[in-house]
């Protein structure tokens, strides 16, 4: 998968998609006071012109797993990326200047940061859920799982960008869950044509190859750097997410081939969890069992050749 930049274009020059469906009913008083539509448009048809969306657990995620959903829509007069933000964030690492803010502060300032690298990143809208990370610990009997099946309805995306299952982030399994449970509950016309798991914590570089979702983000490191700005009181606050996300994606761009010259400067690896779309998320541990099966086959077949 490759960005596409085929036209040129800020926030106001892209045209409005057609309308694909009415909103579900009640998502407006869902979304009041947690939604941003940085260009102001009707609710209704920020959600339905999204063709891209990304669902994470907390602000920063989307910039840093989803940045391939980004910049695709970032120049495009059709392609427009939608985000949801699933928890609050207020449990966060916090130090500096922003060790002794209350975990309330926090929670306000991490919605304003989110609202920055929405209008700067040209979103169609971001939604922040606010829930404490405490209340997903069942994600598939929560209210999160109603609130994502009537967001993806309204939006109708092409394409998901979420958590993968090997995440080591507790939080991040249980959003993915919730969404894995949202989409199993829709009818197959609201479903999306791709399903991909993204790197947080944990990267995707184990992967066989013929696996991987390869997703080339190069030469767009000017607007990455711009969007992880945004949240300085994660960077600035113990974490420097910043370098750490900006240095694994060239990482994986340059150890993907040992044996060719790099092809690309930078790239994001997914897993493909599209065939488990509309599946129960109960699937996801035969499929990732199975990809870590593949993992050690590989490994212990290259270490023999080398012993025998």
């Amino acid at each position: 998968m490759t960005a596409d930049m085929s036209s040129n274009g800020g926030t106001q020059s892209k045209s409005k998609t057609a309308q694909r469906t009415s909103s579900p009913p009640g998502l407006e008083s869902l979304l009041k006071d947690k939604i941003f539509i940085p260009d102001e448009v009707p609710l209704q048809r920020a959600l339905s012109r999204t063709t891209h969306l990304g669902i994470g657990a907390h602000s920063d995620d989307l910039e840093f797993m989803a940045f391939e959903g980004i910049i695709r829509c970032y120049h495009s007069s059709q392609l427009w990326f939608g985000g949801v933000v699933c928890t609050d964030g207020a449990g966060s690492a916090r130090s500096g200047r922003f060790e002794k803010i209350s975990s309330e502060q926090l929670r306000r300032l991490r919605v304003r940061e989110q609202q920055r690298a929405a209008a700067r990143g040209r979103y169609a809208f971001v939604a922040q859920l606010g829930h404490p990370s405490a209340a997903l610990e069942k994600p598939r009997g929560s209210r999160l799982v109603e609130e994502l099946q009537d967001i993806i309805t309204a939006c109708r995306p092409q394409v998901i960008y979420t958590h993968n299952p090997a995440d080591k982030h507790s939080t991040h399994i249980r959003v993915l869950v919730a969404v894995m449970e949202a989409l199993h509950r829709l009818p197959v016309r609201m479903r999306p044509r791709k399903l991909i798991g993204c790197e947080v914590w944990r990267g995707l570089d184990w992967m066989p190859d013929s696996k991987k979702v390869f997703m080339d983000v190069s030469g767009h490191e000017k607007l990455a750097k711009q969007l992880n700005a945004c949240f300085v009181s994660q960077i600035r606050g113990g974490k420097r997410y910043d370098l750490a996300v900006m240095g694994r994606r060239r990482a994986n761009a340059t150890f993907f081939q040992p044996r060719e010259t790099d092809a690309v400067s930078e790239a994001i690896f997914g897993m493909d969890l599209t065939p488990l779309i509309g599946l129960p998320p109960d699937r996801l541990l035969n499929h990732t069992m199975g990809l870590i099966e593949n993992f050690k086959n590989d490994v212990a077949h290259t270490l023999k050749k080398s012993l025998d």
